[in-house]
């Protein structure tokens, strides 16, 4: 296998160790990686306010797909590139359409400055990061980064099929936990933003190598030359591609170690 020309990586699950870490050699293979001038590009559903910690654990440089592939940032320059919202008209439809199949889910939507949610939105994260609350349509007046739809009573996987039909081609419906649904653009994926990025820097989605563990993660792996699932991704995830080793057992810088060398 000849050496790729970009590496992208999911966060959670993916590179990032369960205890919400980045290991000593993963961090170390990344530092590599920069020296040589190789990209790095790291892929999350993530909203951006969740990434500063990460900064020190993944390395100053490189770029970032944050929210699904709504936000392109750089990580040098501590600056977003690129944003591809979902417009108030088009979302609050969604919300309806989704709130007509399931009364009781409840919404949020993620802009680049912060969380708003309506009056029933259960924060269960425990994280109070909601910037404002209360009727969507009064809140949702600039394009949102990601809706959110959250039940926490209904089966999860009824939850997913009821909004992907309720969403149909009017968004992107994704999932990476249960009993929460997450809603982009149309045409919005982390695989969309990862193309255009490969094709800015002149690569060949035949030279990526990526690494993912949810189903979220999927188009992006489908997309890349050399795909990998860590051991302990998803079901879906595990029958798309390679198997690296589990989150914690340092998967993802053990490939990458193999595929570049010492």
């Amino acid at each position: 296998m000849s050496r790729p020309r970009l590496v992208a990586t999911d966060l959670d699950g993916t590179l990032v160790r369960s205890d919400g870490t980045v290991s000593p050699r993963s961090a170390r293979v990344l530092a590599d990686l920069d020296a040589r001038g190789v990209p790095v590009v790291f892929v999350t559903a993530r909203p951006l306010r969740w990434m500063d910690e990460l900064w020190p654990m993944v390395g100053e440089h490189g770029l970032a797909i944050v929210s699904n592939g709504a936000i392109l940032y750089d990580v040098t320059h501590r600056a977003v590139r690129e944003v591809r919202g979902l417009e108030p008209a088009a979302g609050l439809a969604v919300v309806d359409a989704i709130a007509a199949a399931l009364p009781a889910a409840t919404f949020a939507f993620e802009s680049v400055d912060g969380l708003r949610v309506d009056e029933r939105y259960v924060d269960v994260e425990g994280t109070g990061e909601e910037t404002a609350r209360g009727p969507l349509a009064e809140l949702w007046t600039a394009p949102a980064v990601k809706l959110l739809v959250r039940d926490l009573d209904a089966d999860p996987e009824e939850l997913r099929r009821a909004v992907f039909e309720a969403v149909g081609d009017a968004a992107v419906a994704t999932w990476s936990v249960d009993h929460l649904l997450e809603i982009s653009a149309p045409g919005v994926t982390k695989a969309a933003t990862l193309a255009r990025v490969a094709t800015e820097l002149g690569v060949e989605a035949a030279d990526v190598v990526a690494f993912g563990d949810m189903p979220n993660d999927l188009p992006m792996l489908r997309w890349a030359g050399t795909p990998y699932a860590v051991a302990n991704a998803h079901p879906d995830v595990l029958a798309a591609g390679r198997v690296a080793p589990s989150n914690d057992d340092d998967g993802v810088a053990r490939v990458l170690e193999e595929l570049f060398g010492p």
